[in-house]
C-alpha cells in the first residue's frame, strides 16, 4: 500500500486489523498519542485528506492513496502553523498530552466553529486545563510575557517545553523506538478475592513470540507498597509483584512477554488458571465486622487490625466534644459520601526497560523517578550505581502517577533477558487496576452558640483504601485539614482505612483533604441554615487566624508557619463577587437558581520528609545549566523553576537550560506532588542559584578590586561600579584557575506554610430533569507573591475543573462482584469544553514566609473547595441537601419536592 504522510512517500503494508495510530506511530510520528483507543479523547487526530479524524479508530487501509498528515508536518521548521503558534502563545496546554489533538481538530475550524466551540470540540478532551486556555488559544487569545533580565518572576513566560509540545516534537514515555525491544502484557484476575491453585504456562508459551510468563513463582518474594513517600515506613509494605492471592478483580495474575503486544495478549488468553474462590468484602463498615473475610495476615507490623480488615486507625480529641455539645444551641448532624474517582490522565501508565553498560534503565511515566529508583533497588536486591530512572514528559500525573504500577515488571522482564522491554497500559486497565480516590463515609457532627461560635466539632472519617494500603493512612491522616481550618475549643477526629476487594485506592489531587472538604464544608453550609445565618458569616466568625494554633488532632508543636490571613481575604472576595452577579438571568422559568460557597485550608507540603536537590552551573556556552528531578507533568514547575533562576541571576529564561527528572543527571527529589515541586524544589533552585550568583560576584569583585556590594548581575555580565565584565571574561579567567561557577543546594519540606481557597458557585437546577449548569463559578486563592500569573490562573481553573467532574459527572462504577462495569473515558464521563464554565480566579496579594520567591503552590489545593460549593448551590436552589456524590441528574430529580418538579407548562 502507498502512503503520503506530511508529504513523504511510504509503501508499506499494515498489519491486519491494524489502526493508524499505531501504524502512524510505527512510522516515527509520535504526536500521534494514544488516550484511548476507542475514540474518546481526541489525542490521536490527525488529518485524512485535510479533515481530523480519530486514527485509533480509523483502520490504516483506508488512508492508502491518500494525504495523511499529522502534527510535526503542520507547520514547517522555524514557520508553525498558525494555530500552534496561538497554542504556543495563549498557552493553551499544561501537560501537552492532548495537545496535538487539540491543534489538529481546531486548526480546521471556521467562523461558525470557533463560535460553538461547545460543538466543535466535543471530541477532543483535556484533564488538565480546565478548557479556558484553549479556548483562548483557538481564538487567538496571547497571554504569554517576555521577561527582562532578572524580572522574570511574576512575569508569564511561556513554558520551556512549549514550542516542542505544539509542534509534536515534545518526548513523552512512550515516544521512542528501540530494537529487540519486547512488550509486556498482563492477565488481570477475573475474582475479587481468590486464592492461586495453579497456573499452566504451556499453551501460552506455544504461542509464536512469547518468551517468558511470569508469576508469582517467577518473581522476588520481597513485600512493598507500591505508594511514592521518602519516608517509606508511612505506607504499608503489603504488596508483592505478583502474588498466589488475588484481592481485587483486576489484580495482577501473570505476565506474558512477547515480541508483539499481540503476540503477548494471545498468550495471556492462553494461560489456565485454578482459583479457589474465596469470600469477599466490598464495604469498609461490613469488612471492620467481626467475621469478616480477612484480607490480609498478621505478619505486617504496619496493619493495626488484620482481624478487622483495619489499616489504620486515628483517634484523638481536643477538649471535650461531649460538654461542648451540650454547651451548644444548635447542633447539626450528617452524613456525607464521596465516590472514588480516576484520575483520567491521557497518558495512560507506561515504562521501558533495556540494560546499558551492565545497569537497569528504566524510562518511566512517574511522579517520582527518584522513589521509583530506590524502590527496584530493594526489589531486585540492586545497588544504587546498578540502576538509572528517568522521565521525559509526563502526560499528566494528579498523584496517579506517585506509584510504582509498571516500573517492577518491566525491570523484572529486562532482567532476566538482557532485552528492552516495554509495558504500557490500556485506558481499561487504568480504570480497573490503577489507583484511584479513595471513597470516603464521613459523619460531620458540629455544635454551635446561637452566634455562631463553634463549640464542638466531632468528625468521623470511614475510607476505603481497598485490597492494599498504598495511600491509606496518609490520605486519612491528611483529612485532617479539613477540621483545622476552623476555631474550636473542643474537637474529636476518628479515622478508619479500611481494606476490602475493590481496587487499591491511591493520591489524587487533593489527597485525602478533597473528600473531608465536601463534607465538613457541606455541614458548615447546614448548620448555617439552622442558625439562620449566611454560609459565608458562619465562616468568617471561626475561621483560624493567623497567630492562632492550627489543631486538628493534636495539641503539640508542629512545623506550620501562619502567618498570612489569606483565608479571611478569599471569603470576602468570593462573597463580593456573588453579589456583582446575584442578578443573572436563569435560563428560563422552569429552572431553580441557587448560590454557594465553601473553603479549605492546605498545607504547603506533606507532613512526611520532603527533599529535593538542585544543580546550577555556568556553561562554557554561557548559559546556565539547571539540573533539578521534579518531573514535569504540567503543573508548570518546570517554567516555574526556570524563572526562579533566572531571576536570582540577572537573566532571561532563554538563558536557563532545564535537566531534569534523570537519576544520573540530577539530584534526589521526592517527587512533583503535594504541591512541593515549587515548594520544596523551588526552595532548592532558589538556593543553588543564589550560590552560583554570589561565587560569581565574588570572583568579578577581586577580579575589579571593587567591593561585592558594588557588584551587580546584568544578563551576560557583571557590573562592578562603573565597569562591566562579561560572563565570557569571568568564565575564561575561572577556568584558567580551575574555578567552576557550580552549586548544589538541598531543600526540604519543613518549615511548611499554609494556602487557602474559597469557591463560590451560582447554578440553576432544572425543575423537571434534574439538570445542572453552573451560570457562574469563582474561586479566591491566596498563593503568596505570584511567579507566573498565566500558570496560576491555569492550575486554579483545571483544579475547578476536575472537582466540577469530581461533583457532577464522574461515575466510577463497580457491580456486586466487585467488578467496574464502566472503564472507559465515554461512560466514565470526565467533562468536556460544555461541561466546564470559565471560572474568575481572584488571587489575593499575599507574601508567603518561608516559600521559594515568598510563593506558594497552587496545584493541587484549588480542588478542595469546589464539590461541596456546588453542592451547598444545589441545596440553595432547590431546598434539598444532597450529601452523595455525584450529583447527577437522576439523583436531583428523585428528591426534589412535587410541588418544584413539574413542568413549569
Amino acid at each position: 500500500m502507498s502512503y503520503l504522510v506530511n508529504g513523504k512517500p511510504f509503501d508499506r503494508e499494515p498489519a491486519p486489523g491494524q489502526c493508524l495510530r499505531t501504524f502512524l506511530r510505527e512510522l516515527g510520528h509520535y504526536g500521534v498519542k494514544k488516550g484511548c483507543d476507542a475514540g474518546d479523547c481526541g489525542a490521536c487526530t490527525v488529518w485524512l485528506d485535510g479533515v481530523p479524524i480519530h486514527s485509533c479508530i480509523t483502520p490504516a487501509f483506508r488512508a492508502d492513496g491518500r494525504e495523511v498528515t499529522t502534527i510535526e508536518g503542520l507547520g514547517r521548521p522555524g514557520a508553525p502553523h498558525p494555530m500552534q503558534r496561538q497554542f504556543e502563545e495563549a498557552p493553551g496546554f499544561q501537560c501537552g498530552f492532548c495537545t496535538a489533538g487539540m491543534i489538529m481538530t481546531s486548526a480546521t475550524f471556521t467562523e461558525e466553529q470557533k463560535a460553538d466551540l461547545p460543538r466543535a470540540l466535543k471530541g477532543n478532551l483535556c484533564r488538565c486545563t480546565g478548557y479556558r486556555a484553549i479556548e483562548d488559544a483557538v481564538k487567538g487569545v496571547s497571554a504569554v510575557e517576555t521577561a527582562a533580565p532578572g524580572k522574570a518572576v511574576g512575569t508569564s513566560v511561556g513554558a520551556p517545553a512549549g514550542h516542542d509540545v505544539v509542534t509534536g516534537h515534545a518526548e513523552f514515555t512512550m515516544d521512542t523506538k528501540i530494537d529487540g525491544m519486547l512488550h509486556l502484557k498482563v492477565l488481570h484476575s477475573p475474582h475479587a478475592h481468590a486464592r492461586i491453585l495453579s497456573i499452566d504456562k504451556s499453551a501460552a508459551l506455544a504461542v509464536p513470540g512469547v518468551h517468558r510468563v511470569y508469576t508469582w513463582e517467577d518473581v522476588p518474594r520481597r513485600r512493598f507498597t507500591t505508594a511514592i513517600h521518602t519516608d517509606h515506613l508511612v505506607d504499608p509494605d503489603d504488596t508483592y509483584i505478583l502474588d498466589d492471592t488475588v484481592r481485587f478483580a483486576g489484580q495482577r495474575v501473570a505476565a506474558v512477554l512477547a515480541d508483539t503486544v499481540g503476540a503477548a495478549e494471545e498468550g495471556c488468553r492462553r494461560l489456565a488458571v485454578q482459583y479457589e474462590v474465596l469470600p469477599a468484602v466490598f464495604d469498609p463498615e461490613a469488612a471492620m465486622a467481626d467475621g469478616a473475610p480477612q484480607l490480609h495476615g498478621s505478619d505486617d507490623p504496619f496493619v493495626r487490625d488484620p482481624a478487622h480488615n483495619i489499616l489504620v486507625e486515628l483517634h484523638s480529641h481536643i477538649g471535650d466534644v461531649d460538654a461542648g455539645f451540650a454547651a451548644a444551641d444548635v447542633i447539626h448532624e450528617g452524613t456525607y459520601f464521596t465516590p472514588r474517582v480516576q484520575h483520567a490522565h491521557l497518558e495512560t501508565h507506561g515504562s521501558i526497560a533495556w540494560m546499558e553498560d551492565g545497569r537497569l534503565n528504566v524510562r518511566t511515566s512517574s511522579q517520582s523517578p527518584s522513589i521509583a529508583k530506590v524502590k527496584l533497588e530493594y526489589l531486585f536486591a540492586l545497588r544504587p550505581d546498578e540502576v538509572r530512572v528517568f522521565c521525559k514528559r509526563v502526560g499528566g500525573g494528579f498523584g496517579g502517577k506517585q506509584e510504582v504500577i509498571a516500573e517492577d515488571l518491566v525491570a523484572l522482564a529486562t532482567l532476566d533477558t538482557g532485552r528492552p522491554t516495554c509495558l504500557e497500559y490500556t485506558r481499561e486497565e487504568e480504570f480497573t487496576t490503577a489507583s484511584p480516590r479513595h471513597p470516603m463515609t464521613l459523619t460531620v457532627k458540629l455544635g454551635a452558640k446561637a452566634d455562631g461560635t463553634l463549640t464542638a466539632f466531632q468528625v468521623r472519617n470511614v475510607s476505603n483504601t481497598g485490597a492494599y494500603g498504598n495511600h491509606g493512612g496518609e490520605t486519612v491522616y491528611a483529612g485532617g485539614a479539613a477540621v483545622m481550618i476552623y476555631r474550636c475549643p473542643n474537637k474529636k477526629y476518628d479515622a478508619y482505612s479500611v481494606y476490602t476487594n475493590t481496587v487499591p485506592s491511591g493520591a489524587l489531587r487533593g489527597y485525602g483533604m478533597t473528600q473531608p472538604a465536601f463534607a465538613v464544608e457541606s455541614a458548615m453550609d447546614e448548620l448555617a441554615r439552622a442558625l439562620h445565618l449566611d454560609p459565608l458569616e458562619l465562616r468568617r466568625r471561626n475561621i483560624v487566624r493567623p497567630g492562632e494554633p492550627l489543631v486538628a488532632m493534636h495539641e503539640g508543636p508542629d512545623d506550620v508557619i501562619f502567618t498570612e490571613d489569606g483565608l479571611a481575604q478569599c471569603i470576602d472576595l468570593v462573597g463580593d463577587a456573588l453579589a456583582r452577579t446575584a442578578d443573572l438571568p436563569p435560563p428560563g422559568p422552569e429552572w431553580l437558581v441557587g448560590a454557594g460557597v465553601a473553603s479549605s485550608l492546605h498545607e504547603t507540603a506533606p507532613p512526611t520528609e520532603h527533599l529535593s536537590e538542585a544543580w546550577v552551573t555556568l556553561g562554557d556556552d554561557l548559559v546556565y545549566e539547571l539540573a533539578v528531578g521534579t518531573p514535569e507533568f504540567g503543573e508548570g514547575t518546570s517554567t516555574a523553576h526556570v524563572q526562579i533562576a533566572a531571576n536570582q541571576l540577572g537573566t532571561t529564561p532563554s538563558r536557563i537550560r532545564l535537566v531534569q527528572s534523570d537519576t544520573d543527571r540530577t539530584g534526589f527529589d521526592t517527587g512533583a506532588f503535594a504541591s512541593a515541586g515549587l515548594f520544596v524544589a523551588g526552595n532548592a533552585v532558589l538556593r543553588a542559584a543564589n550560590a552560583v550568583r554570589d561565587r560569581i560576584l565574588e570572583f568579578a569583585a577581586a577580579h575589579t578590586g571593587v567591593h561585592v556590594v558594588m557588584c551587580m548581575m546584568d544578563d551576560d555580565g557583571v557590573v562592578c561600579g562603573d565597569r562591566r565584565v562579561s560572563l565570557a571574561e569571568l568564565v575564561a579567567l575561572a577556568r584558567a584557575r580551575g574555578i567552576r561557577f557550580t552549586a548544589a543546594r538541598k531543600a526540604y519540606g519543613s518549615p511548611r506554610s499554609v494556602t487557602s481557597n474559597t469557591q463560590g458557585f451560582r447554578v440553576a437546577v432544572h425543575r423537571v430533569t434534574g439538570e445542572i449548569r453552573i451560570l457562574y463559578s469563582v474561586q479566591a486563592a491566596d498563593a503568596g507573591v505570584i511567579i507566573n500569573p498565566a500558570q496560576v490562573r491555569g492550575q486554579v481553573e483545571g483544579g475547578v475543573a476536575q472537582g466540577i467532574g469530581f461533583a457532577l459527572t464522574e461515575n466510577y462504577h463497580v457491580d456486586d462482584s466487585g467488578v467496574m462495569v464502566n472503564p472507559n473515558l465515554r461512560n466514565y464521563r470526565i467533562p468536556t469544553y460544555a461541561d466546564i464554565p470559565r471560572t474568575e480566579v481572584l488571587l489575593v496579594g499575599s507574601a508567603d514566609s518561608v516559600g521559594p520567591m515568598r510563593a506558594k503552590g497552587m496545584a493541587e489545593c484549588c480542588i478542595n473547595p469546589v464539590a461541596p460549593a456546588l453542592a451547598n448551590a444545589v441545596h440553595d436552589a432547590t431546598g434539598v441537601r444532597y450529601r452523595a456524590l455525584p450529583l447527577t441528574p437522576e439523583r436531583i430529580y428523585g428528591r426534589l419536592p412535587a410541588e418544584q418538579s413539574v413542568s413549569a407548562g
